[in-house]
């Protein structure tokens, strides 16, 4: 039944890719009122199937699956997405957000065969904790990402000598900036208590070893850039275009640490 809901749940994401697709040929007032709603409706469905996932029995293993971890990540993407909607408004983020939530539900729903994480810290089931969060910052830092695209495109628009009518249904470029920002401070906390939680417990289990794990100095390189970002905007006033190109370097480095989950000792795939 997980799985069943989970394809369900990829039914209405389905719309949210097609809108990407289209871009923002259509009105925002429209988007608005059909693609947000249909997307919080497969938010629901994928929230069922993770509970129910959990009330069979797996849960305490979930998230050392890449399937059941991937699936997570894809719902709190959205979630970030939806969070940011509620405040202000605007759907437009959802052009960069929608494409892998759908593509990451429909991998977890047409994937049969977990790969699992190889390492016995990493199947403790206390780590959950440490991983959820992670994935928290991951997806915030995501947001903030898909932010600074926007402000990119937006800016590009808006500098044209012949602007296209899409510029005009974009939020503005401060309300765009804010919503990275706001994504960021967010989402740092929870990238910071991850990434304590698992080195005191990977330091008991592994020692001063652990730190030399390429999984984990690229994981303290994304949390660098991380507050490289926080400090620009706090100390420097940094905003806009300069912001925007180091949110990218960040989901960047982001993305090479979770490719170095093949070559960490610690951290390893393998299939089941």
């Amino acid at each position: 039944m997980p799985v069943l809901w989970l394809k369900v749940a990829v039914g209405f994401y389905a719309f949210g890719l097609i809108y990407s697709l289209a871009g923002f040929r259509r009105p925002a007032a429209l988007i608005s009122r059909i693609v947000v709603p249909l997307m919080a409706a497969g938010g629901i469905f994928h929230f069922v199937s993770l509970v129910e996932g959990f009330a069979l029995g797996t849960g305490g293993v979930m998230l050392t699956s890449v399937r059941d971890s991937v699936s997570i990540l894809a719902f709190l993407m959205l979630t970030a997405f939806l969070i940011a909607y509620a405040k202000y408004r605007t759907p437009s983020p959802g052009i960069f957000i929608f494409p892998p939530v759908f593509l990451l539900s429909l991998a977890t729903a047409l994937s049969r065969q977990p790969v699992t994480f190889a390492s016995p810290l990493i199947r403790n089931g206390w780590l959950a904790v440490h991983i959820a969060l992670i994935f928290a910052g991951y997806a915030a830092l995501f947001l903030s990402f898909a932010a600074s695209l926007l402000y990119l495109f937006q800016e590009r628009a808006l500098k044209s000598k012949h602007p296209s009518g899409v510029a005009a249904r974009l939020p503005s470029l401060q309300m765009v900036d804010e919503i990275g920002y706001r994504a960021l401070l967010f989402g740092f906390p929870f990238m910071t208590l991850g990434l304590i939680a698992g080195s005191v417990v990977a330091q008991t289990s592994y020692g001063p070893g652990y730190f030399t794990d390429p999984k984990v100095l690229l994981s303290l390189a994304m949390w660098a850039v991380y507050m490289v970002l926080l400090y620009t905007r706090w100390n420097s006033g940094w905003r806009g275009r300069r912001a925007a190109y180091l949110a990218s370097f960040g989901v960047i480095t982001a993305l090479s640490a979770w490719i170095a989950n093949y070559f960490s000792g610690i951290h390893r795939l393998v299939a089941p």
